[in-house]
């Protein structure tokens, strides 16, 4: 009787027993079988909580719009022979980003002049352009009326005249003004007056 080949029989059968002496060995928890755990902290979705609005508690400052009307008598009068923004000059009044400019010149004037800007600007930006008036062109400032003062004065490049700049900033606004041979006693103090109370 004729032997029979049983090689590919034999081999299915090694092929089966490797797979089930494999899995015998695999370790726990391996498998078919999808893991229960419990959701950890990466996997839970926060729900969305809205910013609240930001109101602010006091009132923007007004900025003028009249150049006469935010100086008292005395220092109007003071100003009386000077004509103010003459539309040679340059801009002036109010404009359309809602500050002021003020300029007292006689256009025939070489240099006699005074010039304020009243403008509303952020604290950041107006503090740090004060320290740097302060640190690279010697300004001397300080604090009065609730808000913060720098000033300096110098003699006129080609006239024998005072030139000056004096800067006021508190509550968002700052004021801003440059002069040449024309200093009118309590000007500033006149705008802060009118602005603030």
């Amino acid at each position: 009787m004729p032997r029979r080949v049983i090689r590919p029989a034999g081999a299915a059968l090694f092929a089966v027993a490797a797979v089930l002496a494999l899995a015998a060995c695999a370790p726990e928890g391996e498998g078919s079988a999808a893991p229960t755990s419990s959701p950890t902290e990466s996997t839970v979705v926060p729900t969305a909580t809205p910013i609240p609005t930001i109101t602010p508690t006091v009132a923007p400052v007004a900025i003028p719009t009249d150049c006469r009307a935010m100086l008292s008598a005395d220092v109007q009068a003071q100003l009386a022979s000077v004509p103010l923004n003459d539309p040679s000059v340059g801009p002036s009044g109010p404009q359309s980003d809602g500050s002021l400019i003020c300029v007292w010149r006689d256009p025939s004037a070489d240099t006699t002049q005074l010039q304020t800007r009243i403008t509303r600007i952020d604290r950041g930006p107006a503090l740090d352009m004060l320290n740097e008036l302060v640190a690279t062109q010697g300004f001397s400032c300080y604090t009065p009326d609730d808000g913060t003062r720098c000033e300096k004065t110098w003699i006129n490049d080609k006239y024998p005249v005072n030139d000056g700049r004096t800067l006021f900033y508190r509550d968002d606004v700052l004021i801003d003004t440059q002069y040449s041979n024309l200093a009118p006693t309590g000007y500033t103090a006149s705008i802060i007056t009118s602005i603030f109370g």
